[in-house]
């Protein structure tokens, strides 16, 4: 077995795209439209699967605000440096409705370097701070 992709619902898929691939710097994989039954989808990541998980993001018609509920917690990207990362990061995920809500730091209790940076929908995603990122 092998993880595949994450769904987020978004509620505007451009915004979203445009986040993930102009501020972490995923690449748009693929898009699917599907108007009969009220939805896209589309495919972000590094790379694709079966040598990559992806992100799928999905817009409903109609919808533009989802409630993320207590059990989500993050999404995670390893990167060489945290504090470069997010300098460079800041300005256009505030361009495009995102932010840096922990700036770097160790992780309470460790040693790890992490930050986390929210996308427009409220997603948190965690940078993790890897020599092999």
């Amino acid at each position: 077995m092998r993880l595949l992709h994450t769904m987020l619902r978004v509620g505007d898929l451009r915004r979203s795209i445009d986040f993930y691939t102009q501020v972490l710097g995923m690449k748009l994989l693929r898009t699917t439209r599907r108007p009969d039954q009220n939805y896209d989808l589309a495919f972000l990541g590094y790379g694709s699967n079966p040598e990559h998980a992806e992100i799928e993001l999905t817009y409903n018609y109609g919808v533009d605000t989802y409630e993320l509920g207590t059990a989500y917690g993050h999404i995670a990207i390893g990167v060489p440096d945290v504090a470069a990362t997010c300098g460079a990061l800041r300005e256009k995920a505030a361009a495009l409705g995102g932010a840096i809500t922990r700036e770097p730091g160790p992780v309470k209790g460790g040693t790890t370097v992490i930050a986390f940076i929210t996308d427009p929908d409220g997603y948190k995603v965690e940078l993790i701070q890897r020599d092999h990122a």
